[in-house]
């Protein structure tokens, strides 16, 4: 019996065994293929860095041999030096060093970029670069030149000892201390050494993209966690929630840099509810964040419901003369924009995201790092060139339907005073933004109907 059955089962048997290991080996292949896929493209990302650090040294120096700076050519040799930064920030992303402390390089290439389309964008001949600026070109060469000799070095020892990035990425990934490992090695090498030069001056309107929080928009005395409590079950009061102080957990952030201080609370759902969580400001305890994040399920309201809503919200919580300028909405939830009105002036600089969910109306959320740090006393003066004026420089195919005075920032970080024109062209609303004193378009905006239906009616 148990020899008929060994003699049936036996085929089976060896069939299984067979297409097991064809599926193994299948397996196996296409793995390798995904890695070998996986390290082409490491491999190319690397080697085009070094080409695009390389070229980009190469574009410093041709832009800094120009006769003049007010030259056309010097403004084509910023614009290269912008472009070629670009993809070498893009290379890196490409690149398996999350894990890898490269900070610095990023940041650092991330600042030139700024700075060069900044100094591109700008007519050099009314405003030339200056002697700082030019200084700063000159600090950048000179950095360039030697980025370029440390990953050369790095792109050497790859291609002679076949090294792969795999090994990199999977060294990384294990969380354990790396020895002898050339990429990794070397990349720490480059970045330690961009951690060492000295602080670049990257421009008088703070060109760093990095910026820290204007402190200077704040008013008050720095405030302890009892303060920040109390200020919170205000907040809360206000939109009539009570709050217990002694549930909320309040943690301080921002250790001693006085631009990045601020309280975080945390009070906790009761009956199954959802946690509310707010951030204040240190110093003078303002809300910058406040959310109440839930399911909501089904839209039962219209976003010009929500609409008027958050705009009561931000006038009893202490956000007053702010309209409505742009919307949008996701999981039935409405995300509205609202800016500053300043003698009927809109001030987008200053500006509140608030989220209201469109089952019950309930306001869910508020962003206002915006507006609490661009604060301050604004001296809007009259336009030099009239609508009339600023209206002959749109595109005559344009359907004008609105206009409106505007302080917007324009491409050097610098708040300008614009006329602000809704406009129909080719079946596409647009928001444009001509400069009031000088005549020239500032910057461009497509927007979808319901937007330009939001920002028709001033809250």
């Amino acid at each position: 019996m148990y020899k008929r059955l060994s003699i049936v089962m036996f085929p089976f048997l060896a069939i299984a065994l067979i297409g097991a290991g064809v599926w193994g080996y299948l397996e196996h292949q296409e793995k390798n293929t995904i890695l070998i896929k996986a390290e082409n493209q490491y491999q190319r990302a690397f080697h085009d860095l070094s080409y695009h650090i390389d070229k980009l040294h190469t574009e410093l120096g041709n832009t800094l041999a120009v006769n003049s700076p007010t030259e056309p050519s010097y403004r084509k040799g910023l614009v290269n030096v912008w472009r070629l930064t670009s993809q070498a920030q893009s290379d890196i992303n490409q690149l398996p060093l999350t894990l890898l402390p490269f900070n610095k390089t990023q940041d650092f290439l991330a600042n030139m970029a700024n700075f060069s389309y900044r100094m591109a964008v700008r007519d050099t001949t009314r405003q030339p670069l200056s002697e700082d600026e030019l200084k700063t070109l000159n600090a950048l060469y000179q950095h360039a030149g030697d980025l370029t000799g440390e990953i050369r070095g790095v792109q050497d020892k790859v291609i002679a000892s076949n090294l792969r990035w795999m090994d990199v990425e999977s060294a990384l990934a294990s969380q354990k201390e790396v020895r002898d490992n050339a990429i990794i090695d070397g990349f720490a090498t480059v970045d330690k050494k961009v951690s060492a030069y000295p602080e670049l001056n990257w421009g008088p309107a703070n060109l760093n993209v990095f910026q820290a929080n204007n402190v200077q928009a704040l008013n008050g005395k720095d405030m302890t966690p009892d303060e920040i409590k109390a200020k919170a079950v205000e907040f809360l009061g206000q939109g009539g929630q009570s709050a217990d102080p002694s549930a909320m957990t309040v943690v301080e952030n921002g250790s001693s840099a006085p631009e990045y201080q601020s309280f975080s609370v945390l009070l906790s759902g009761q009956a199954g509810g959802s946690d509310t969580h707010m951030d204040f400001t240190k110093k003078g305890g303002q809300l910058i964040y406040y959310m109440k994040p839930r399911t909501v399920t089904e839209s039962k309201y219209t976003w010009r419901q929500a609409r008027d809503i958050a705009g009561e919200f931000l006038d009893q919580h202490g956000f007053p003369d702010m309209s409505a300028v742009s919307f949008d909405q996701y999981q039935n939830v409405a995300d509205i924009i609202f800016a500053k009105r300043q003698n009927d002036v809109t001030v987008y600089p200053q500006r509140v995201s608030v989220k209201v969910a469109l089952d019950t109306l309930e306001v869910t959320g508020i962003q206002a790092s915006d507006y609490v740090f661009a604060q301050g006393e604004r001296k809007i003066g009259k336009p030099r060139i009239d609508v009339a004026a600023a209206k002959k420089t749109l595109n005559p195919g344009m359907e004008v339907k609105s206009e409106n005075l505007a302080i917007i920032k324009n491409d050097l970080d610098q708040e300008v005073l614009c006329h602000e024109f809704l406009g129909q062209f080719n079946g596409q609303l647009y928001r444009v933004f001509v400069n009031a004193d000088t005549g020239e378009e500032e910057k461009i905006v497509s927007i979808r109907p319901q937007e330009a239906d939001a920002v028709g009616k001033k809250t």
